[in-house]
């Protein structure tokens, strides 16, 4: 391994290759809150152990996350782990990073977010659940940014808990190898502890109090065939990812354990294997064990090595050593407004150093930022530091212009890193404030709430005069309203939620513009040909000039195009933004005198539009992907109800007594479902909505959205 880089942090020395920067992620309920408790708890940052029932996590820090028992922002802190058992890793103190994220899909960006400079990963999973919907959704934003991650079974204690199981789903479901590390002693009420394979070493908690007692000792009597069986099936897993270990496989050779738990590693990191462990966070079983996986499975920004960019002067592609010797480089990942220091900018840093009181490039817009403030967060409490280095996630206070996925980097070495893509809104509502005095104040909050969450879209209706707002869900918009009344102590009046329609073209078809006016002096000229052809569903749109000889000055197609871009937020069917379409400028003509860039927006608006008008316009929906788990009996209820609604049923999966119904559902039939559902289960059913993709409208509801939006000349948000 390369020679480690030593990193200061508060009154601790930690070299390079002893940081972690890992994040917790999972389906809503499978327990990451109170495991991050307790990880807390068991390094020694917090002194008494926070609980979701009553109210007193650190990570879950807003008054409306402590209320609802839901994570809504994503929390990061910082704390030490020296690892316990016998281990490979050197019995010093790691640095972990830890990002506890939300699990509820409405608060997806914060998910993405954290995913994009996380180095690992910890999933957590509900024993009795398995792998949910929303498990899938969030692996597969991990797969996107290369997390290399390990698994965690919790709620081993719960009734229907089943391990085997759990880990077949896992295989099955995110497509991956599961190496199953630990295997639990006791199942339901009976849990009592887990034996770990690769030691041979049974660990058991007395109680459910800290946890922070255990006993280890042997392999219980009745389990060794069991372990022995299971483990000779993990060995034979690592060894198939070294060709060292296979050598002395097929020779029948003993293997040390640390030289399995060192191919194991690289495994991880290379994203061959899956660890697997389990336990009960609630219970306080199973958490120093997950810890000790932490710092021996997980990479360091050392494994990383190195990371990509482009120059943004040349665009040639540049690459950064993850170490404080390299020119600064790093990625602004989210933004907070905090109460007490203002605007903060969660900064992962990358390469070199970043000093408080200096400057830095913003490379992605090309302006100069002054560094004010280094703070190291403890969720919402914050510790000031004058110097941050490569491999620590840190706060900086003063950054003006920077928005969530630029890169921040030395001016003499500039880099462009990949930045963040988030999904777009699915829903809306009119919001207006309720006093005069709460118009300015509204204003202002709409604007700090859209620069944290970039799922959040405002817009202002032209013909109404109403703020639309958007989001990712009713949960979202809800918990967005509330904050606007607490944080920012605006009262609003909020409409009932929107479906966030679409619009599109079916076919290829040719526009012309023409914009001649003439009022004594110089006149207005723009003239363009432009044609629009179809894409296909998610590929968004795309502009291209085919304009050849001159027809049009090259100083005027970026007039047509900003023209073509504010008529495609207004379709020309129901007033809904045009999407997945692309939009060729082909010929035109120009006055020497009369043309300017305003008539040639104005030709680029009308041209669109009436290529649009011929190119068969039709409205589109969103589907969400629906789980519903609902006690067997009901099923038939439950599956009758969802066909009703417009619903594809996918399939159902027996899960115990449970029975889990998947179905594709248009948004628009699912308002208030969640209270629907639980009258017809007697309260024992539970759903879970993810947005999957858009659809065509049927034409009979497709009429009645056009209806609904013609009295407000054609513009509905």
């Amino acid at each position: 391994m390369a020679t480690a880089q030593t990193v200061k942090t508060s009154n601790r020395n930690v070299p390079l290759d002893r940081i972690r920067n890992i994040g917790i992620i999972a389906h809503i309920d499978a327990g990451k809150t109170t495991t991050s408790e307790r990880i807390l708890f068991y390094t020694g940052k917090s002194y008494k152990i926070g609980d979701i029932d009553e109210g007193d996590t650190q990570m879950d820090w807003m008054d409306q996350e402590r209320e609802r028992g839901i994570t809504i922002v994503s929390a990061a802190t910082t704390t030490f782990w020296t690892p316990v058992l016998n281990t490979a890793m050197p019995h010093e103190p790691f640095r972990i990073n830890l990002i506890d994220t939300p699990g509820h899909v409405d608060f997806t960006a914060e998910v993405e977010r954290s995913l994009r400079v996380l180095d690992g990963g910890i999933t957590v999973l509900d024993g009795e659940e398995g792998v949910q919907s929303q498990s899938e959704t969030v692996w597969r934003q991990a797969d996107k940014y290369n997390v290399p991650r390990i698994c965690f079974v919790n709620k081993m204690d719960k009734l229907g808990a089943d391990f085997e199981r759990t880990v077949e789903d896992i295989r099955t479901k995110f497509g991956v190898k599961p190496a199953v590390m630990a295997l639990p002693i006791g199942v339901e009420n009976t849990f009592r502890g887990v034996v770990l394979l690769l030691d041979r070493k049974s660990l058991i908690w007395e109680g459910d109090e800290t946890g922070a007692k255990y006993t280890v000792g042997e392999v219980p009597e009745d389990m060794k065939v069991e372990v022995e069986e299971m483990r000779a099936k993990l060995v034979e897993q690592i060894a198939e990812t070294d060709e060292v270990l296979l050598e002395k496989f097929f020779a029948k050779e003993e293997f040390e354990i640390n030289e399995l738990k060192s191919a194991l590693r690289k495994a991880v990191i290379s994203y061959q294997l899956v660890p697997v462990f389990c336990g009960s966070s609630l219970r306080n079983k199973g958490v120093q064990p997950l810890l000790d996986a932490i710092v021996e499975y997980l990479p360091s920004p050392m494994d990383i090595k190195q990371v990509k960019g482009t120059n943004p002067k040349t665009d040639a592609e540049e690459v950064r050593k993850l170490v404080p010797e390299e020119p600064f480089c790093g990625l602004a990942f989210k933004i907070q407004a905090d109460p007490h220091v203002g605007r903060i900018t969660y900064v992962r840093v990358y390469s070199g150093k970043l000093k408080s009181g200096s400057y830095t490039l913003n490379a992605t817009k090309n302006e100069n930022e002054r560094v004010g403030r280094l703070l190291l967060m403890h969720a919402n409490q914050r510790e000031e530091i004058e110097e941050a280095y490569a491999g620590e996630i840190v706060a900086v206070v003063g950054l003006k212009a920077t928005k969530t996925g630029d890169t921040l980097s030395d001016d003499a070495h500039p880099i462009m890193l990949e930045g963040i893509s988030f999904a777009e809104p699915v829903i809306s509502l009119a919001i207006e404030p309720k006093t005069k005095s709460d118009q300015e104040r509204m204003g202002m909050a709409l604007g700090k709430l859209s620069e944290e969450d970039p799922t959040f879209k405002i817009k202002t209706n032209q013909e109404t005069g109403q703020t639309i707002i958007a989001g990712m869900g009713e949960l979202h918009l809800e918990i967005l309203v509330d904050r606007m009344k607490r944080e920012f102590k605006v009262e609003a009046n909020v409409g009932a939620p929107q479906v966030a329609y679409r619009e599109t073209i079916k076919k290829i078809a040719e526009g012309e513009g023409k914009y001649i006016k003439q009022s004594g002096g110089r006149g207005q000229y723009g003239h363009c040909w432009l044609r629009v052809e179809p894409k296909n569903r998610g590929e968004g749109y795309e502009w291209d000039n085919e304009v050849k000889g001159g027809n049009i000055p090259r100083e005027f197609i970026p007039a047509i195009e900003k023209g073509v871009k504010e008529a495609l937020e207004n379709g020309v069917v129901a007033g809904y933004q045009l999407v997945d379409l692309k939009v060729v400028v082909t010929d035109g003509s120009y006055h020497e005198v009369d043309s300017s860039e305003m008539s040639f927006k104005i030709a680029g608006s009308m041209a669109v539009q009436a290529a649009i008008k011929q190119a068969d316009p039709i409205i589109l929906e969103p589907i969400m992907q629906v789980e519903v788990t609902t006690p067997s009996e009901f099923m038939g209820d439950v599956i009758g109800d969802l066909s009703s609604k417009r619903a594809q049923i996918q399939g159902t999966d027996q899960r115990g007594t449970a029975v889990i119904i998947r179905a594709l559902v248009p948004l628009a039939e699912m308002q208030g479902y969640v209270t629907i559902l639980r009258s017809m289960t007697q309260g024992r059913a539970s759903s879970v909505m993810i947005p999957s993709h858009y659809e065509e409208v049927p034409q009979s509801i497709a009429a009645a959205i056009i209806e609904k939006n013609k009295p407000q000349g054609g513009k509905r948000e």
